[in-house]
Formats: structure tokens, C-alpha cells, sequence
């Protein structure tokens, strides 16, 4: 598959170990560098480094991670199009972290892995109306697995619609991690069309089976609002927070939640451990049975 970006200015042709991917370089820039397809680290492909603002470009079919911004602090991306097919592995729309300081508005994400993935070190980012679908939805993490992770706090994702996505907004930590921190994260006027798990936070995040289920996550989560977030789930269980026994989530609002069941004339539910989440105006599906709501 090739990496393609498109805009006005050039072509450039990128050997890398025997493959040639082309891709047009649009008048793009960032305060160090905007990386599209991914880095040496993630991929083993050398970067390419766009230059002007970053705006109106278009990534189709990358072989991984479509854009990773590492170190390039105070950016901003605007109109970016990402295209991929629901089936492709491991290509993230965009890639987050290190960072400090990043918007990302007006974008669409069709891939086949998350649409909008944060790392640690993601500090002070603004995501608004960006539409995500095919994909894994927008995810903070996973988080954990490798020792000495920074912090991930100061997130705002606004005014963004998912379509047919295998999860909508998530934040995910391996169990029997190395120690972390989630600090500062919302979630507001969000829609979901036909997502599966439309709220999610899961603490024994394992895909492939190869963790250590036995542990309870360390990653801390504190300080997380989930606030008008309505459409429909395509899972009964609309409404899941999963918090690590071993570090129980800490002040987690729900706020005017409504997201309904579309597979058939049950209800949708909610499932819940390790949280008392703070509860505000009218939450479908009823929140966390049997616990007490502030």
C-alpha cells in the first residue's frame, strides 16, 4: 500500500528498503515538524516533514500510523483527511505524543485502527469536530506497558461525531502495568452513530491475550468528565467503566448521557467497577446499578 498526501506543491518520491511510496507535499508546517506516515521508531521509515500551516492534507492507505506528532509543540492541524479501510491493521489517523500543545479541528478519519490515538506525554490538546468512522474510535492509550511513561492530562475532545466505530471515546491501560497518570480529560457534545461501546474506560486493556490479567492496572485515572454524549450503541452495554482495582478511578462525571441500544428492543445498559462516578441531568443508560451517585 502506499502513503499518499495530496495537495498543491510537488511530488516527492521516498525510497525505503526496496518500496517507493509517493506522496505530494501540501504547503504544511509545524513550530518543529509535522510527521506523516510515521517515525523511524514506530515504523522504520524515515519521517517526511511537511512546511506552512498545517492544513488540507489528505493521507491515503498508509502502511501504519497516517500522521505521529512527537515534539512538535503548539501546533495546530486544520482540515486533515484520512483514509483508510475498516480492515487495515495498525493504522492510526493520528498519533499523539510526546507532545505539548496541539489543536486538531474540521477533520475527517476513515481507518482501521483508532482515529485518534493519544500517547504518554500528551499534555494540552484540543480536539474538535472531527468525524471518526471505520476505526477504533478516539482513544487516550493504551497506557502502561513501557516503564517510566509520562503523564497524560489537559485532554478536550468536542463536538465530534463517530460512525460505525468498534468503540467511541476510550481511554484503555494495560493490567499489571508499570505506574501512570490520566489527569484532566473531557469529553463533550459528542455523537455516536451505531458504535460499539460508545463510553469506554478499560483498565485490563489485552488484545492478543498476552498480558498479565492476574495485576491490576497502576495507571492512575482522576479528573474525567463524559458530558452530552448522545446517539446510538450497536453494543447492549452502552456505558463501561472498567477501573483497576489496585488504583480506583477518582472523579469521574457523567453528564446528560443519552445512547441507546440499536440491536433490537431491550435497553441499553451500564456496567461498572472500581468507580463512583459524580452523576449529572438524565444518563441513559442508568449508570453503574448498585453503586451510589453523588
Amino acid at each position: 500500500m502506499a502513503l499518499i498526501v495530496r495537495n498543491q506543491a510537488g511530488v516527492v518520491d521516498v525510497k525505503t528498503e526496496g518500496n517507493s511510496e509517493r506522496m505530494e507535499k501540501s504547503m504544511c508546517w509545524c513550530t518543529t515538524k509535522l510527521v506523516v506516515g510515521s517515525t523511524r521508531d514506530l515504523h522504520g521509515i524515515p519521517p517526511v516533514v511537511l512546511s506552512g500551516p498545517c492544513k488540507d492534507v489528505t493521507s491515503t492507505n498508509s502502511k501504519y500510523f497516517h500522521v505521529a506528532m512527537q515534539g512538535c509543540d503548539n501546533t495546530r492541524i486544520d482540515h486533515i483527511t484520512i483514509d483508510a479501510p475498516a480492515n487495515s491493521v495498525n493504522t492510526d489517523g493520528i498519533h499523539i505524543g510526546p507532545i505539548n500543545g496541539l489543536n486538531i479541528t474540521n477533520s475527517i478519519i476513515k481507518t482501521g485502527d483508532d482515529c485518534i490515538s493519544f500517547g504518554d506525554g500528551s499534555t494540552n490538546i484540543h480536539v474538535e469536530k472531527v468525524t471518526c468512522g471505520p476505526g477504533h474510535g478516539i482513544s487516550i492509550g493504551s497506557l502502561g506497558k513501557y516503564p517510566n511513561e509520562k503523564p497524560v492530562q489537559g485532554i478536550w475532545i468536542k463536538n465530534c461525531t463517530l460512525s460505525g466505530t468498534d468503540n467511541g471515546v476510550r481511554i484503555k491501560s494495560w493490567p499489571g502495568s508499570y505506574p501512570g497518570n490520566v489527569n484532566d480529560v473531557h469529553f463533550e457534545d459528542i455523537i455516536t452513530d451505531k458504535v460499539a461501546n460508545p463510553i469506554i474506560i478499560d483498565q485490563n486493556y489485552c488484545p492478543g491475550r498476552v498480558c498479565k490479567k492476574d495485576l491490576p492496572s497502576r495507571v492512575k485515572i482522576s479528573n474525567v468528565s463524559f458530558r452530552n454524549i448522545k446517539g446510538t450503541s450497536t453494543t447492549q452495554v452502552a456505558l463501561k467503566l472498567n477501573c483497576s482495582a489496585g488504583s480506583p478511578c477518582d472523579n469521574v462525571e457523567l453528564a446528560d448521557i443519552n445512547l441507546t441500544y440499536s440491536g433490537g428492543q431491550v435497553t441499553s445498559t451500564s456496567r461498572c467497577s472500581n468507580v463512583k462516578p459524580k452523576v449529572v441531568g438524565q444518563i441513559i443508560p442508568p449508570p453503574c446499578p448498585g453503586l451510589y451517585h453523588d
